[in-house]
């Protein structure tokens, strides 16, 4: 059996992307956009800087990744009341239905990675996880990532 951390999360995020990955076409959604259009729907509107900031990726991956959800009228993008230069992001209604069908497949895997886990267990390795990510970014008093 693996022992190495670095090789059990690299095995286990391979597995999760190559699962949902076979989904991304049939939904309508390209790499990385996912993601995005979920942290819209639980967080709402926002700007494309702090999309950035929140998945630590560059901000013309996230531009170039907006550019394609606005293409296919999953996002739209206006000008913010307070700062004109910045714009906000927000969801159409297709782009929170393609979200919604994300959702789902992500529950499925869920169900199929924490198979024979109890409750208890999963609290403790959501727990863990979170607490691993805060260690490798030095914010151990941060609160926990939803």
């Amino acid at each position: 059996m693996e022992r190495s951390f670095h090789m059990l999360l690299y095995r286990a995020f391979h597995a999760q992307r190559s699962y949902l990955g076979r989904h991304l076409a049939e939904i309508g959604l390209g790499a990385g956009q996912p993601k995005l259009l979920t942290y819209l729907v639980r967080n709402g509107p926002c700007t494309q800087k702090t999309l950035a900031e929140y998945f630590e990726i560059d901000p013309s991956a996230v531009c170039r990744m907006l550019d394609a959800l606005e293409r296919n009228g999953l996002i739209v993008r206006s000008a913010a009341k307070h700062d004109r230069r910045s714009g906000l992001i927000e969801l159409t209604d297709a782009g929170r239905a393609a979200q919604s069908a994300w959702e789902v497949r992500c529950q499925e895997l869920e169900a199929q990675m924490l198979r024979g886990f109890t409750e208890a267990e999963q609290e403790q390795f959501s727990r863990f996880l979170n607490r691993a990510y805060r260690n490798l970014r030095g914010a151990e008093g941060e609160e926990e990532t939803p």
